[in-house]
Protein backbone atom coordinates (compact mmCIF):
# COMPACT_ATOMS: atom_id res chain seq x y z
CA UNK A 1 0.00 0.00 0.00
CA UNK A 2 2.78 2.18 0.84
CA UNK A 3 4.57 1.81 -2.31
CA UNK A 4 1.64 3.10 -3.91
CA UNK A 5 1.50 6.05 -2.43
CA UNK A 6 4.77 6.31 -3.07
CA UNK A 7 4.51 6.24 -6.58
CA UNK A 8 2.01 8.87 -6.57
CA UNK A 9 3.32 11.19 -5.17
CA UNK A 10 6.71 10.83 -7.63
CA UNK A 11 4.45 11.32 -10.44
CA UNK A 12 2.98 14.16 -9.31
CA UNK A 13 6.05 15.49 -8.25
CA UNK A 14 7.73 15.21 -12.03
CA UNK A 15 4.79 17.30 -13.24
CA UNK A 16 6.24 20.21 -11.05
CA UNK A 17 6.71 23.14 -13.24
CA UNK A 18 9.81 23.78 -11.11
CA UNK A 19 11.24 20.08 -11.78
CA UNK A 20 10.59 19.94 -15.04
CA UNK A 21 12.63 22.82 -15.76
CA UNK A 22 15.31 21.67 -14.42
CA UNK A 23 14.97 18.45 -16.30
CA UNK A 24 15.08 20.94 -19.24
CA UNK A 25 17.93 22.46 -17.84
CA UNK A 26 20.05 19.64 -17.20
CA UNK A 27 19.57 17.93 -20.68
CA UNK A 28 20.21 21.86 -22.15
CA UNK A 29 23.78 22.08 -20.28
CA UNK A 30 24.72 18.49 -20.71
CA UNK A 31 23.74 19.16 -24.62
CA UNK A 32 25.99 22.13 -24.50
CA UNK A 33 28.55 20.82 -23.12
CA UNK A 34 28.63 17.79 -25.38
CA UNK A 35 28.64 19.99 -28.86
CA UNK A 36 31.10 22.86 -27.36
CA UNK A 37 33.91 20.38 -25.92
CA UNK A 38 33.90 17.48 -28.61
CA UNK A 39 36.55 16.60 -30.79
CA UNK A 40 34.72 18.45 -33.80
CA UNK A 41 35.31 21.80 -32.02
CA UNK A 42 39.05 21.51 -32.04
CA UNK A 43 41.12 24.30 -33.36
CA UNK A 44 42.03 23.02 -37.22
CA UNK A 45 45.82 23.40 -38.01
CA UNK A 46 46.24 25.48 -41.58
CA UNK A 47 48.94 24.31 -44.17
CA UNK A 48 51.47 26.89 -44.55
CA UNK A 49 50.42 28.28 -48.13
CA UNK A 50 46.79 29.09 -46.27
CA UNK A 51 48.12 30.66 -43.13
CA UNK A 52 50.53 32.63 -45.28
CA UNK A 53 48.21 35.68 -46.02
CA UNK A 54 46.24 37.53 -43.70
CA UNK A 55 43.75 39.59 -45.92
CA UNK A 56 42.48 38.50 -49.54
CA UNK A 57 44.14 41.32 -50.59
CA UNK A 58 47.47 39.57 -49.72
CA UNK A 59 47.03 36.61 -51.33
CA UNK A 60 45.46 38.31 -54.79
CA UNK A 61 48.81 40.69 -55.01
CA UNK A 62 50.66 37.28 -54.58
CA UNK A 63 48.80 35.63 -57.11
CA UNK A 64 49.49 38.22 -59.23
CA UNK A 65 46.62 39.65 -59.24
CA UNK A 66 46.13 44.00 -59.32
CA UNK A 67 43.94 45.12 -56.82
CA UNK A 68 42.06 48.28 -57.67
CA UNK A 69 39.65 50.62 -55.17
CA UNK A 70 35.79 50.52 -56.46
CA UNK A 71 35.43 54.22 -57.92
CA UNK A 72 33.52 56.02 -54.90
CA UNK A 73 30.36 56.83 -57.05
CA UNK A 74 28.55 54.70 -59.52
CA UNK A 75 28.25 56.66 -62.96
CA UNK A 76 24.48 55.89 -63.69
CA UNK A 77 23.90 57.28 -59.43
CA UNK A 78 21.42 60.13 -59.93
CA UNK A 79 22.43 63.76 -58.54
CA UNK A 80 20.86 64.30 -54.81
CA UNK A 81 17.82 66.12 -55.18
CA UNK A 82 18.41 69.19 -52.13
CA UNK A 83 20.89 71.17 -51.23
CA UNK A 84 24.66 69.92 -50.90
CA UNK A 85 25.64 68.57 -47.43
CA UNK A 86 28.91 69.81 -45.54
CA UNK A 87 31.78 67.75 -45.77
CA UNK A 88 32.81 64.89 -42.86
CA UNK A 89 34.42 66.11 -40.23
CA UNK A 90 37.19 62.99 -40.23
CA UNK A 91 37.15 61.59 -43.36
CA UNK A 92 37.89 58.07 -44.05
CA UNK A 93 40.87 57.87 -46.32
CA UNK A 94 41.92 54.29 -48.10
Amino acid sequence: MTSGRFASSISTALRHPGVIALIVAGVTIAAMLIVDHGPWSRAKTQPAHVAMYATTGEAARAAGATVLPTKAKSPIEPVRPGPKTSPTVNPVTP
